[in-house]
């Protein structure tokens, strides 16, 4: 667990779950911040195994959309193009290698946000 940062809690508060009461609206706010912050494509580093994805740590992969799937706070997906495949695999195992700074800001927000 993270130390509560004041100054990232403020935006996250204020525009990604603004006025939402339940969980459900919560990680839809999530989903629409991170689907209008990131700028597809990007290249991004696997920094942890898990069991829902086939990546190991260490590789690299190329992130081309974020899927419509059901968002929730536990998890958001990113759609990644990988050995002639395209599939949905947990943001939270990825860090960006080459990516805008907003992309940067964005993921660095969502792990925040599972870290705290």
């Amino acid at each position: 667990m993270v130390e509560r940062d004041e100054e990232r809690e403020e935006p996250i508060q204020m525009e990604i779950i603004v006025g939402a009461y339940h969980q459900d609206e919560q990680a839809m706010g999530w989903h629409i911040y991170l689907e209008e912050t990131m700028d597809f494509p990007f290249d991004a580093r696997c920094i942890e195994q898990q069991e829902v994805s086939p990546l190991k740590k260490g590789e690299t992969v190329r992130v081309i959309g974020k899927p419509s799937s059901e968002p929730s706070l536990s998890q958001q997906f990113v759609t990644i193009d990988w050995m002639d495949r395209e599939f949905g695999v947990p943001m939270s195992q990825l860090e960006p290698v080459e990516a805008s700074d907003d992309t940067e800001q964005a993921i660095s927000d969502w792990h925040y946000w599972l870290d705290r």
